[in-house]
């Protein structure tokens, strides 16, 4: 397993805890994500884990649906990029992506990865869980957007920053900078 592998696992082991918490009457929750609620939230991610290997002519075939069965679905979709991250070939091939050349395993991490921690949050807010995220996660994330700057802002991604007081948590200052209430 590649260091990206392994980060994904723990990513979506994250994930995997806030949705087989979410109580059946929660899925149609708000989420802070406007417009979306928590079953559009898992939507989301079940569609980035199809569209992300996809860009590189390597799509998830998925079956299960999210509206029938969101933890089986979420299951199916986890699984099948955790096995396309395991095989090097697979997880290697490359691609020019929106900011250049790149490889599925990379975007999957840069990308899907802020996605699973961010969203992780999102459902977990919308159905009253836990809202605590991986310290080491947060800090490498946040980077990660701090980077990525303006790029992130429009519809459908992320919305303007919220102000946060001063010695707001890192965690706090990632989510506000994505657009988030923490």
């Amino acid at each position: 397993m590649t260091d990206i592998s392994v980060r994904y696992s723990a990513l979506a082991a994250e994930f995997t805890r806030r949705v087989d918490a979410v109580p059946e009457d929660r899925w149609e929750a708000p989420s802070p994500c406007e417009g979306w609620t928590a079953r559009d939230v898992l939507r989301h991610i079940l569609d980035n884990h199809v569209n992300m290997p996809g860009w590189a002519g390597l799509p998830l075939e998925l079956t299960r649906s999210v509206d029938d069965d969101p933890r089986g679905a979420w299951a199916e979709a986890r699984d099948a990029l955790q096995e396309l991250l395991d095989d090097p070939e697979r997880a290697g091939t490359s691609y020019e992506g929106y900011f250049g050349p790149t490889t599925v395993e990379a975007t999957i991490d840069r990308f899907l990865g802020l996605d699973l921690l961010v969203h992780a949050w999102d459902i977990a807010r919308a159905t009253g869980q836990d809202e605590q995220l991986p310290a080491g996660e947060v800090r490498r994330v946040y980077a990660e957007a701090l980077e990525l700057a303006d790029t992130i802002r429009g519809p459908q991604v992320c919305g303007p920053a919220v102000p946060v007081p001063d010695g707001a948590s890192e965690q706090d200052r990632l989510l506000a900078y994505l657009g988030r209430t923490p």
